[in-house]
């Protein structure tokens, strides 16, 4: 019984550490940047300085997302090829970075 529940804190502690790390400002940003890396590189030249991420100063979690509209899909197929290499927390956080800037877009469609 004791090998059970020590094999199942074990996952718990490896769960939690594994969230703790997904949230963490350098790990967000380090996909922020291989997302906008990778979204530049799909995009034509004439869109490529309109995609653009910058990480506030101060509040480490905060990033401010410069993109033109019609870079937007490009941003959108970076984000979803990388979703299965992200840890489980960042996969959230950039599932929610796509449903946020979806409806800013239909919002501008209105």
């Amino acid at each position: 019984m004791k090998e059970i529940t020590d094999r199942m804190l074990g996952r718990m502690a490896d769960d939690i550490a594994n969230i703790k790390e997904g949230l963490d400002p350098e790990n967000i940003a380090f996909w922020y940047k291989k997302v906008i890396r990778e979204a530049k590189e799909m995009a034509p030249p004439w869109l490529v300085d309109k995609i653009n991420v910058k990480q506030d100063p101060i509040l480490y979690l905060k990033f401010n997302l410069d993109i033109s509209k019609r870079a937007v899909r490009y941003l959108m197929m970076a984000i979803e090829s990388n979703l299965d290499d992200m840890p489980y927390a960042t996969r959230l956080y950039f599932l929610k970075v796509q449903e946020i800037v979806s409806h800013e877009m239909d919002k501008s469609l209105i």
